[in-house]
């Protein structure tokens, strides 16, 4: 029998996300035949930074997010950078690398023990891992109190890795350090000598606890290796830079096509944002440059606050398996069990280069290059934050002003809805053909959701209540 269920919120994300599922039985198993993803709140963001001092926007941008807030600090500096023509020193190019790496392992951590291990792993027979679905439950009661162990090591390990990010940056969340020409802090050597410390502490957990456990889950789950392959498209706007002008990376920059082993060239003019089933005026596919954000709900169709980005007006994946894959360090496949493996591998990379990077400042050394404000310029902050690729575009008018500001984050490529061809976004399309044992308990569902580490407060932020309103179809 066809039927279709609605799971208002999906939990364990950041944010809001509505996950509408047909299942069927197809050759006499049950599956999803049909899912719709959908973002339930309005991102008013790029309208309330209309008229600002460019210079407001890389601290009113990390308020988007509490989890993953300097890459959107970086995007913005980026972006101010860019419309400037910025050259910053290497000491502010190596502490921008500092915080957001720190960030990045602090969030691979908590994603795969806070919020997806969940889906696996059982938990104590009390608040707030109660209620509990029991479907599919492979773990021994030792193994499972083992991995419940290293939860509980994860939470000091996230707090280690924010007070990493806290020492370069300022605070954390939200740190203020990064500004257009640099950064605001000094790399004195005690707080070069303190997160290298930290990183001594981090490391040997990522190598000998986080890796392990994620190749113990894989080993007992293999099945999920054929289990949420979505459309195999896959892209990386690089992060990471090694040298002044950004043409070296650590994760490079790049895109491939249906899984294919050879990365290729990405041109940002090649993005575009469709809005046919978004509660955004318009039905016209633009890039980001010249895009807008004005709501439009109700509306014929619609089902979502989040666009639909799409790359040469295909639907693309993003996020530590796209980077991994793009760099040439992890091709093994697209599923839900190598989306938990380039993570985990992905966190153990990072943590080795800040750890070397850190060597490289120079107490002494600059960490700001004056710019030199402009009008009438446009400027674009394209980076990685940990869920994926974030890009920034700005305008500033003839008063130095901002004019346009386009946000396009992470959860926005994987979880869009369909686009103006009808074609679903990356998660819907992933979705489509895993089994469910019980409808009641749609696990299996949930684990495809949760390996893409969904962040709605990225994609979608604020919401006004308004008057009841009918659409009326002609």
């Amino acid at each position: 029998m066809k039927f279709t269920i609605a799971y208002d919120p999906v939990t364990r994300i950041e944010g809001h996300l509505k996950i509408e599922l047909t299942i069927d039985k197809v050759a006499g198993n049950q599956q999803i035949v049909d899912a719709k993803a959908s973002g339930g709140l309005f991102r008013g963001f790029e309208k309330l930074l209309i008229g600002h001092d460019p210079r407001d926007a890389q601290h009113i941008t990390e308020r988007i997010c509490g989890v993953c807030p300097v890459a959107h600090g970086v995007a913005s500096v980026r972006a101010q950078d860019d419309a400037f023509g910025t050259v910053i020193p290497a000491n502010a190019r190596i502490m921008r690398n500092l915080v957001n790496g720190s960030n990045f392992v602090e969030s691979h951590i908590l994603h795969f023990y806070l919020l997806a291990a969940p889906d696996f792993v059982e938990g104590p027979a009390m608040p707030p891992w109660q209620a509990d679905w029991k479907t599919d439950r492979r773990f021994s009661k030792a193994d499972n109190d083992a991995l419940m162990g290293h939860y509980l090591q994860a939470l000091t390990m996230r707090r280690k890795a924010d007070q990493m990010t806290a020492l370069f940056g300022g605070r954390a969340p939200h740190p203020p350090a990064y500004i257009p020409g640099g950064f605001t802090c000094t790399p004195r050597q005690e707080r070069i000598d303190a997160f290298d410390a930290f990183l001594d502490e981090l490391i040997p957990f990522i190598q000998n606890t986080y890796i392990p456990d994620v190749e113990f889950l894989a080993a007992k789950y293999d099945d999920y290796f054929s289990v949420g392959k979505g459309h195999g498209n896959l892209l990386s706007y690089g992060v990471f830079d090694l040298n002044a002008d950004g043409t070296s990376r650590l994760l490079a920059r790049g895109q491939v096509v249906d899984g294919s082993r050879t990365p290729v060239t990405l041109d940002a003019a090649n993005i575009t944002e469709h809005v046919a089933h978004s509660w955004f005026a318009g039905n016209s596919a633009l890039n980001p440059s010249v895009g807008d954000s004005t709501p439009e709900n109700p509306k014929n169709d619609a089902y979502s606050w989040l666009k639909a980005p799409r790359y040469a007006d295909k639907p693309y994946e993003v996020g530590p398996l796209a980077r991994m894959w793009v760099n040439g360090d992890y091709q093994n496949g697209v599923s839900v069990m190598d989306r938990h493996l380039a993570r985990a591998y992905e966190a153990l990379k990072v943590a080795q280069a800040i750890k070397s990077w850190v060597t490289e400042l120079d107490p002494a050394g600059p960490v700001y290059t004056q710019p030199t404000p402009q009008t009438l310029v446009s400027g674009v902050g394209l980076t990685e934050a940990p869920r994926g690729a974030l890009g920034h575009w700005l305008d500033v008018d003839g008063d130095g002003r901002l004019a346009h500001y386009q946000v396009i984050s992470p959860t926005t490529w994987n979880c869009s809805p369909r686009d103006n061809k009808g074609v679903p976004g990356p998660l819907e399309e992933a979705l489509l053909g895993t089994p469910i044992e019980n409808p009641d308990e749609p696990v299996e569902a949930m684990r495809v959701v949760h390996s893409y580490d969904p962040c709605l407060d990225c994609a979608t932020h604020v919401i006004k209540p308004g008057k009841k309103a009918k659409v009326f179809r002609m």
